[in-house]
């Protein structure tokens, strides 16, 4: 059993790493992440989303500091390109429960 900070640290390896069934293994059916631009409010919208229409998917994410409380953990970091150069800094709140992830809150700079 993986803890809430392996499950999210897992969440942004998939990302970068295009794992996209990891992905899916990590998100609950009724995932629903809410960010700036947008909200999905499924799992299959969000990945179909990661692997086919980001605008750049050659990135990674750097992870400056992780909170973990019960069932929340807020994840502090920085987004970078294939180039190494940054494009933004994050603040995401994840929601546990199950051992998925159900609800995400991005914040960006």
């Amino acid at each position: 059993m993986a803890t809430t900070e392996e499950l999210v640290r897992t969440y942004y390896a998939a990302l970068d790493e295009h794992a996209y069934d990891d992905l899916r293994g990590v998100l609950d059916p009724e995932f629903v992440q809410e960010r700036p631009d947008r909200t999905f409010e499924d799992r299959e919208s969000f990945v179909a989303f990661m692997r086919d229409d980001r605008p750049n998917a050659d990135t990674t994410h750097e992870i400056d500091g992780v909170i973990v409380d019960d069932s929340r953990v807020v994840v502090e970091g920085r987004l970078f390109d294939s180039a190494g150069e940054e494009l933004f800094r994050f603040a995401d709140v994840h929601t546990v429960d199950d051992e998925r992830i159900v609800h995400l809150r991005t914040y960006t700079q």
